[in-house]
């Protein structure tokens, strides 16, 4: 079942708007889907469906809401891609995290305090996956071609639950020295796990597009769902 609900925010100064995907039975563990810069689009709701079908209650909060709530964006389309860029650049990324903090609270405060919570997140979202991971109790984070992860770096000892990141070796936002740093900064850490993908760029795991590259983001989902199978059970 699907639906939209209202969450609100932490400073208790507004509430915002997030996706719902809820599974046949009685969730007991939840995922908080991060958007990319293209909204809370067919995309990122397909994420949140595939999630409910495997079991986890998934939401996704609209985390452009003080831009421009509900907007919805198709990477393929150039306006519609340059306009994401003009709101990724008006974002402030550590309200998103809060915004992200709240989701996480709100349900665990409808499965039960002792509920596990995970988060999955793409482009943008995989970069804040990395910062929640360090600035929150998330349970588990999984980033997809997280961009400037490489300049978080210093967040790292704040880890403390495991996280699992993908990257694309040809990745045009992120480029081979960020990679590297990555791995210098993070293979030795005991709560990170890096996956490489030979060959792709940016976006390779999106749900619909030009961009989908089939294998290897069934590939990258496979883990993905091992990952939060081993770590919210």
């Amino acid at each position: 079942m699907t639906n939209t609900t209202k969450i609100a925010t932490l400073a208790g100064d507004g509430e915002f708007t997030a996706y719902r995907a809820t599974p046949a039975g009685t969730p007991k563990v939840a995922i908080v889907v991060i958007q990319e810069i293209f909204g809370v689009n067919a995309g990122i709701r397909r994420k949140c469906d595939t999630l409910a079908e495997a079991g986890y209650l998934a939401i996704a909060p609209d985390l452009f809401w003080r831009l421009e709530p509900g907007i919805e964006l198709d990477p393929d389309i150039k306006p519609e891609f340059d306009r994401a860029l003009e709101l990724m650049g008006k974002f402030d990324q550590d309200k998103g995290i809060a915004d992200i903090e709240a989701s996480i609270r709100a349900v665990r405060s409808e499965l039960g305090d002792n509920a596990k919570v995970g988060v999955v997140g793409y482009c943008l979202g995989g970069r804040l996956a990395f910062m929640t991971a360090a600035r929150t109790d998330v349970d588990a984070s999984v980033g997809y071609y997280g961009v400037g992860i490489d300049g978080l770096l210093g967040e790292k000892h704040a880890i403390a639950h495991p996280v699992l990141l993908h990257v694309p070796e040809e990745d045009h936002f992120v480029d081979k020295d960020a990679q590297a740093a990555m791995h210098a900064g993070l293979d030795d850490h005991p709560k990170v796990t890096i996956y490489d993908y030979a060959g792709e760029d940016h976006g390779f795991a999106t749900e619909f597009g030009e961009r989908r590259s089939d294998a290897s983001a069934k590939l990258a989902d496979e883990r993905t769902a091992k990952f939060f199978a081993e770590n919210l059970a």
